[in-house]
């Protein structure tokens, strides 16, 4: 993400030297570090590549044509006007909620900063197309992004459903997921020996970085998602009845199984999905929307929101 910003953001090509400053402080100078920049700086260029991005390379310095830069034209991402619906406007309204980490957005200050010390203009109206983070509310996030960027190990105390007290873990970090609406980490376990996910809601205590960073490598090809999906805990669906007023719940009108109106300004709705997925999509309209059934959905959505009442006493 950091990458992305510097190239899309600068007016100018920016050489090497500028974006291993702000990007990858993490690799010391040296022929070791030097390899471990370059190799991230490859992996990096490749995923942008993946996203759609167009990096164009050119002369980073108007005096000496072998200077080589990098950026990426604005031209090549930006979008077309395009006009939403008031329903479809009203989702991403929804959406654009969401969309609110400071994690990265501090991140990208402190590449910013390092950028303008150096001399290399940045023109803030050119980063309006990445400016959405998606949300992570767990104090395990930061501190596990930041270890994911610089390859550092990690340990953590993590307390599992099955199990009355939390063991500590340590843990090669390869990659953030979320999957089934809950964050998890996933990467290779020390002290057993295979990759393992973690659900970050379960680690219960402070997350400690050990070790110098580019300690290790992310095995090649891991797709970091699909180990996630494959490893984290599968919740079985429940078809859940929603009273919705009218006019609201545009989401779930969309994707119901079906929709009967009701005289009293309340429609009956049937939707699908895991209890704790479709508890946390209730929650965000408010009174506008009541359970109805199954037992389970309701009694979460209540406990949740008894434990809000709670906090706020």
């Amino acid at each position: 993400m950091n990458l992305h910003i510097l190239l899309l953001g600068a007016k100018r090509f920016i050489g090497k030297d500028a974006i291993r400053e702000a990007c990858y402080p993490e690799h010391a100078r040296g022929p070791a570090g030097d390899e471990a920049f370059e190799r991230a700086f490859e992996r990096d260029k490749d995923a942008l590549r993946q996203i759609g991005a167009v990096i164009e390379v050119g002369s980073a310095d108007a005096f000496f044509d072998d200077e080589i830069g990098y950026r990426i034209p604005t031209e090549q991402t930006s979008l077309p006007e395009i006009r939403f619906e008031s329903d479809e406007a009203a989702v991403l309204g929804l959406a654009a909620q969401v969309w609110q980490q400071a994690t990265l957005a501090k991140a990208t200050g402190r590449a910013l900063a390092k950028l303008k010390g150096q001399g290399v203009e940045i023109d803030p109206s050119r980063l309006e197309v990445v400016a959405p983070s998606i949300s992570a509310d767990e104090p395990a996030f930061e501190p596990l992004w930041d270890a994911v960027g610089k390859r550092r190990q990690v340990s953590f105390p993590y307390q599992r459903a099955s199990e009355t007290a939390p063991t500590a873990r340590r843990v090669q970090p390869w990659g953030l997921a979320r999957s089934s609406g809950r964050w998890y980490v996933v990467g290779y376990d020390v002290d057993r020996g295979a990759e393992r996910v973690f659900r970050l809601s379960r680690i219960v205590g402070p997350v400690r970085a050990t070790g110098k960073s580019g300690a290790y490598d992310v095995p090649a090809g891991t797709d970091v998602r699909a180990v996630a999906r494959r490893l984290s805990p599968s919740y079985p669906s429940v078809r859940a009845e929603l009273q919705v007023r009218q006019g609201t719940g545009v989401g779930l009108r969309r994707r119901a199984e079906s929709v009967a109106a009701d005289a009293s300004g309340w429609d009956t709705l049937v939707v699908e999905g895991p209890v704790h997925e479709l508890a946390d999509e209730v929650l965000t309209y408010g009174a506008d929307v009541v359970v109805q059934a199954p037992e389970a959905l309701r009694d979460e959505v209540v406990t949740r929101l008894r434990s809000i009442v709670e906090g706020a006493r």
